[in-house]
């Protein structure tokens, strides 16, 4: 049976892996995967009601994560919906490529911490468009992004989904996570930076602007800011109701949405329906990506099933006894994260060690947060920011490993080299 579930969860990650080129959507693979790995394992158990109750329990945890998820991208969306970010975007004028490196590669680092990094890819890129014409500039500063945004999530609880899984999971709490790899993240993002300095200078030439497709009712200056300043507000504020109340995050997130919600429909009730319909939440529910959110549920509940027969407890005694080495163990975990998924990855480690073995905070959990979440920049399919970043302006894999790989490979060293430094020193 373990070996029949474990030929599946190959088989679907495969399949995962080149999902570009079998054409299949990876959301698709992981349902069938997932359900698949349990549909085995219930088939070859005498105890049924055992699976059952085991399946309630893994469900029960990894729902949390996508209700965070769904509430975190729809404040996301009503503030783009509302041109919030264009508050930050309109003020950049530079036209210089080093400055302007600075600016998009600190943005993405800091915006990634209080969004995430996958929303901020897209909210970054969006703003490149906007400043820079020539393709390969682009591409640069794409590749750019995706390390800032990935070195920027790690450090934050809301961050990234593995460190949000750590935190939800109760490995981490947000404001030791936040103490301890805000300066390893920093150090990922600047060496990059500095080698970037040499090859990335000149002037941009700026994209001919179209306003063809304006809104014809769009958002006045006091709406944008109401809804930009509530949106983070609330995001911010997550940790911090987790805190007061102890209740998970995704209530949090929750009652954050709905006062979003009703601000929304109060600013706008005097507009007829048609005006106010790209403002509403019910038309922010429907432009997220709610196929990523099907992918993680089907890749944790393949994970879940692993973990339920017991394959995690002997991958982790493997480890122990062949590496023997924590920070070989846990680098060696980031880099796989640069060729498959880092949310599997952290799962699988959820499951492997528990909070006996390493209780929270413990080192292995704040060093594993950091390498699982920069670690899939070193490749543009190993993170969703780097899909995200791939799919939008179309970025070549191997372009992306020879200019943009290496670059995010010096930076996880010398980010994890850091942590380790700083942990020993203090």
């Amino acid at each position: 049976m373990a070996l029949l579930i474990i030929s599946i969860f190959i088989i679907g990650y495969l399949a995962i892996a080149f999902e570009h080129t079998i054409r299949l959507n990876k959301a698709a693979t992981a349902l069938v995967t997932g359900v698949l790995c349990w549909t085995v394992y219930i088939l070859f158990t005498e105890d049924k009601e055992m699976v059952t109750e085991q399946l309630s329990h893994h469900v029960g945890e990894l729902s949390q994560i996508l209700f965070f998820l769904m509430g975190a991208m729809t404040i996301v969306e009503l503030i783009d919906a509302h041109d919030g970010f264009e508050i930050v975007t309109s003020r950049i004028t530079t036209t210089s490529k080093r400055k302007l490196m600075w600016i998009v590669a600190l943005l993405a680092f800091f915006f990634s911490a209080v969004l995430d990094n996958l929303t901020t890819t897209i909210v970054m890129i969006s703003l490149v468009r906007k400043l820079v014409g020539d393709i390969r500039d682009r591409w640069m500063l794409a590749g750019l992004i995706v390390i800032a945004a990935n070195a920027g999530g790690a450090w934050s609880p809301i961050g990234d989904v593995t460190t949000t899984m750590l935190w939800i999971g109760n490995q981490i709490t947000a404001a030791n996570i936040m103490k301890q790899l805000i300066f390893p993240g920093l150090i990922c993002l600047l060496v990059p930076l500095l080698f970037m300095r040499f090859v990335f200078k000149g002037t941009v030439k700026r994209p001919v602007q179209n306003f063809g497709n304006a809104s014809p009712t769009p958002s006045t200056p006091s709406q944008r800011n109401i809804v930009f300043i509530t949106g983070i507000t609330v995001l911010l504020m997550v940790p911090v109701f987790k805190t007061l109340t102890h209740l998970p995050p995704f209530m949090g997130i929750l009652i954050g949405l709905g006062l979003m919600w009703i601000i929304t429909e109060v600013i706008h009730s005097g507009k007829d329906e048609e005006d106010r319909r790209n403002y509403t939440v019910a038309y922010a529910l429907r432009k997220i990506d709610t196929p990523s959110i099907l992918f993680f549920l089907g890749i944790l509940l393949a994970i879940s099933a692993l973990e339920s027969v017991g394959q995690l407890t002997l991958a982790a005694s493997w480890m122990d006894k062949t590496l023997k080495n924590q920070n070989l163990i846990v680098m060696s975990i980031g880099m796989l994260s640069s060729v498959v998924d880092n949310v599997p990855l952290v799962a699988a480690a959820q499951g492997m060690y528990d909070l006996n073995t390493y209780p929270t905070d413990h080192y292995f959990w704040e060093f594993l947060a950091y390498c699982t979440g920069t670690g899939g920049s070193i490749l543009i399919i190993g993170s969703a920011a780097g899909v995200a970043a791939m799919g939008l302006e179309k970025i070549d894999f191997i372009w992306y490993l020879k200019n943009i790989g290496w670059l995010a490979l010096a930076g996880y060293i010398a980010g994890a080299l850091t942590y380790i430094l700083q942990h020993q020193l203090f």
